[in-house]
């Protein structure tokens, strides 16, 4: 009665009908020949998606979990990869860790090259200047946000030093 009706009902009930037949066999074989390979050894304590009942057999070991930062990186692996609370926790790691260093180089009396990390010798010295200005770049309209955000970390942790120093000697 509706095939009568409605054109083009029911023209996929055919299976003879369907582009995607082919695609639907399972008695194909399709050439390929894997074994899954040997695992990578897992160390305790490694961080996992709760989405995944076992590692890829190969993973990275560089970076391994360390302060203030790998403790909110272990915290944000409790929640599922499909939630932005997952990403925004490995996003603050990272701005953690990164205050992480600048503070354990500043305590090793080997700061950050701030001259280098800004790009000045490239920018007088290659052209950078030139190739700024008047090119109608995005980036211009926050150019001179670069030397603030390179710059402030150092700044805020040179007048606290300072601020601790004056405290003591009063």
């Amino acid at each position: 009665h509706l095939r009568a009706t409605i054109p083009g009902w029911g023209v996929d009930l055919d299976k003879a009908d369907r582009p995607s037949v082919p695609k639907l066999r399972t008695d194909l074989d399709s050439g390929a020949h894997w074994t899954f390979p040997d695992r990578q050894p897992e160390m305790p304590g490694r961080e996992r998606s709760i989405e995944h009942r076992i590692l890829t057999p190969v993973f990275g070991t560089a970076q391994p979990l360390r302060g203030m930062s790998g403790a909110i990186r272990k915290f944000a692996y409790r929640y599922s990869e499909g939630r932005a609370v997952h990403w925004l926790l490995l996003l603050g790691a990272d701005r953690v860790d990164v205050i992480e260093n600048r503070v354990s180089a500043a305590l090793r009396l080997k700061p950050d090259n701030l001259i280098s990390e800004m790009g000045l010798k490239a920018e007088l010295t290659r052209g950078g200047w030139r190739s700024r200005a008047g090119r109608g770049r995005t980036d211009v309209k926050h150019m001179w946000l670069d030397p603030v955000v390179v710059t402030a970390p150092w700044l805020l942790l040179a007048g606290i030093g300072t601020r601790i120093v004056l405290r003591r000697r009063r």
